[in-house]
């Protein structure tokens, strides 16, 4: 059996590469899509990253912030590398930090490529988790939330609405 450590997205947008930056490092953009959550970037090498619970998470336990990690290189509007740990459980936190690189590149008049290439080895929980298919009770992984990405930008509605 093959081992996986890095999982690899590619979809193609109908919007400017500037456009998906801003859907991807902007709060007011990724409370609207994916699992809603509000992210907070301080976009410079060493900066913090952080996704804060809905008040539906909330509502279920979690801490308010369930996601974070580290900026490790920034080079807006094409490439974000940075760490990325799972804070909803103590069993995710300890698996640690985990690698993650988003690359933005204009493919063709009026589209752009988006690549999210995510390092999971040691990271058996978050491996699961972000492979996992649509599911009505709040799993759907990177898939369904680039998806829901490319919907919002391109349509101004998610999947869901």
């Amino acid at each position: 059996m093959t081992k996986i450590t890095t999982l690899v997205h590619e979809i193609y947008i109908k919007a400017a590469p500037e456009a998906i930056w801003g859907a991807i490092t902007k709060p007011e953009w990724t409370a609207r899509y994916g699992y809603q959550g509000r992210v907070e970037y301080e976009l410079r090498p060493g900066g913090t990253f952080r996704t804060f619970a809905t008040p539906q998470m909330a509502a279920l336990g979690v801490p308010s912030v369930v996601i974070d990690g580290e900026v490790l290189e920034c080079n807006p509007p094409h490439e974000l590398v940075q760490t990325y740990r799972f804070l909803f459980s103590a069993e995710m936190k300890a698996e640690g930090f985990t690698h993650l690189t988003w690359e933005i590149a204009q493919a063709a008049q009026g589209f752009a490529r988006l690549t999210v290439s995510h390092g999971v080895e040691g990271a058996p929980i978050m491996a699961g988790m972000v492979t996992s298919k649509f599911s009505e009770l709040g799993t759907g992984g990177w898939s369904w939330i680039l998806s829901d990405l490319k919907s919002l930008l391109e349509t101004g509605a998610t999947l869901g609405a």
